[in-house]
């Protein structure tokens, strides 16, 4: 496996003075999504996505991603997934090759849109944003949840940052049950990775739904990761920072409770407050 952290040599400007020492950055490399699928006797290969991450449960990236895309909807789907060879050395952990099993049937004229996904804003260039939402699902009444147990997350998923307390460069997504008890938390320098990171290990461990679960996120939440919650059928998003207004306006129409702000003892309710016990 790809290191996740790299050891640098900064000048760190202080009013102590100027001093050279060593630090850690976060890893950001490509990773690129192939899907093999159709009939054994016309077999097909797409070059779907290519997503800035951090090197590191890489299929469980793409799995989460064509999971929240309605590519597959169970790993039963799934007949084989594995990094492509290359020439290149450094290349070899860069590109995953996913294969469909022969009898599931896609239009891949639907996916025809180009998915380059950065770190920073997830997917780009979408057809529009009805294409985002049909894949959606209205999300049940789901658990209640006391607020004591929202109180207590934030600090939960910093002691599990095991990259980000060396580095201070990724965001973090987690699970965690009605309890407070966290279920599988993962790390990315994209939030939107992060997630598929842990939709797709919980697709592995054949660990679905989501209906009794937590999502907690380090940082903002944007319309796309509501998407990818709902489409998980995740009826609580939680996270340390501020959601923007798409966000809000897909998690009222999915059905999502939609924590913003969660720091110490506060947080904004901004949809769904049936689910809060206060």
């Amino acid at each position: 496996m790809k290191h996740q952290v790299n050891n640098i040599q900064v000048i760190k400007i202080s009013p102590e003075g100027v001093l050279n020492k060593p630090d850690l950055l976060a890893v950001e490399e490509p990773l690129e999504i192939r899907l093999g699928f159709g009939s054994l006797s016309d077999r097909q290969q797409k070059s779907l996505s290519i997503t800035m991450r951090t090197p590191g449960h890489d299929f469980e990236l793409a799995l989460g991603f064509l999971f929240t895309e309605g590519i597959i909807r169970s790993l039963e789907q799934v007949e084989s997934i594995k990094y492509c060879n290359s020439v290149k050395q450094e290349e070899i952990d860069n590109v995953v090759r996913v294969e469909l099993n022969p009898e599931i049937l896609i239009d891949i004229n639907k996916f025809q849109r180009h998915f380059y996904t950065s770190s920073s804003c997830g997917v780009c260039g979408k057809t529009s944003i009805d294409s985002l939402k049909l894949n959606c699902n209205s999300i049940d009444d789901g658990p209640e949840i006391l607020a004591e147990v929202i109180y207590s997350l934030p600090g939960r998923i910093r002691n599990s940052q095991n990259v980000f307390e060396h580095t201070g460069g990724l965001h973090a997504a987690a699970l965690f049950n009605h309890t407070g008890e966290q279920i599988i938390l993962r790390e990315d320098v994209g939030r939107h990775n992060a997630l598929d990171k842990v939709i797709g290990a919980m697709l592995v461990k054949k660990n679905i739904p989501f209906s009794d679960s937590i999502l907690m996120l380090s940082g903002r939440v944007s319309f796309e990761l509501v998407q990818k919650a709902a489409v998980a059928g995740i009826p609580i998003i939680a996270a340390v920072g501020a959601p923007s207004s798409l966000a809000v306006n897909l998690a009222k129409e999915t059905g999502i409770t939609l924590l913003g702000f969660v720091r110490g003892r506060n947080f904004n309710i901004y949809c769904g407050e049936q689910r809060i016990v206060r």
